[in-house]
């Protein structure tokens, strides 16, 4: 790999990876004189107001949190719900749902399957040893998808999905991206406290807020400092023709992937002067510029 982090032919290299990769290869091919886009890890927060309508923030932190086996990065790991009232109201409506939940294979045809397998049986492994580092750091382990089986499926790479409540920015598995179906509720007492806990992260990939109040979203879209945020919008992916990446160690370089960034990374800017002169020789020497 590094023969494209190094080569002379290469003039630029765009990346999407894990977040110590992504610094190195930042810093390898910076270092030999290299454009460089290189997008990290992420671990992405969902504020839950007392004002959210519950039900539509339950479905929506589902599919954003369950979906495609939360092996993505716009995947929703984390959900800070504001007040006790609505951390126990959440966790309620969660714990129903994820009962309802279906595992299993993914080229199974129709709507019979909400979740499929995770990619290799290597993190299989990796995502069950979070679920238990969950467990020994003091989360309380609310729903364990660790002895999920599906029939008929043999050894197949499956795992149910997961939910922690109690969890502290301390912990491990809110530090790091699990990229697996676990989700964790991190309790928050007031909005600035939200705030203040999702912007102390390394990672500010994406974000959401589910609120009724125009205000609170409007304060949440200028204080939080995260690439993407969503109002109402559990995976907020633009639109190609926006620009796609995250802030702090979600992504190393100063331009985003697609959109008006995208050009501007695989394009370079050629400024021509010209001047044609009249035929008549002058005379004068000129030390100035020659803006005219």
């Amino acid at each position: 790999m590094d023969v494209l982090l190094t080569d002379e032919r290469v003039q630029a290299v765009s990346f999407v990876g894990s977040t110590p990769i992504a610094e190195y290869i930042y810093a390898t091919a910076s270092k030999h004189g290299k454009r460089v886009q290189a997008l990290g890890g992420a671990k992405n927060h969902m504020v839950i107001m007392p004002d959210a309508d519950l039900d539509q923030a339950v479905g929506a932190l589902m599919g954003a949190a369950y979906g495609s086996a939360g092996e993505r990065c716009m995947a929703i790991s984390v959900a800070v719900p504001v007040g006790e009232e609505t951390a126990n109201r959440l966790r309620e409506k969660l714990v129903a749902e994820l009962d309802k939940l279906t595992v299993g294979p993914g080229l199974v045809d129709g709507p019979d399957n909400d979740m499929g397998p995770l990619i290799t049986r290597e993190h299989l492994e990796k995502v069950a040893g979070y679920i238990q580092v969950g467990v020994d750091e003091g989360a309380e382990l609310v729903v364990d998808g660790r002895q999920t089986t599906v029939d008929g499926a043999g050894n197949g790479y499956f795992i149910g999905g997961s939910l922690f409540d109690h969890v502290t920015p301390s912990m491990r598995i809110h530090a790091e991206e699990i990229f697996g179906p676990v989700l964790a509720i991190a309790r928050v007492a007031s909005f600035d406290e939200a705030v203040s806990m999702i912007n102390a992260h390394e990672y500010g990939n994406g974000t959401a807020i589910f609120t009724r109040d125009g205000d609170a979203a409007r304060q949440y879209c200028e204080q939080i400092q995260v690439g993407m945020v969503g109002v109402n919008v559990p995976i907020p992916v633009p639109m190609a023709f926006h620009s796609f990446g995250g802030w702090k160690r979600s992504l190393f370089g100063p331009l985003h992937m697609h959109g008006p960034d995208g050009v501007r990374f695989y394009t370079r800017m050629k400024t021509i002067t010209q001047r044609w002169p009249s035929g008549i020789r002058e005379e004068t020497n000129h030390f100035t510029m020659p803006t005219m």
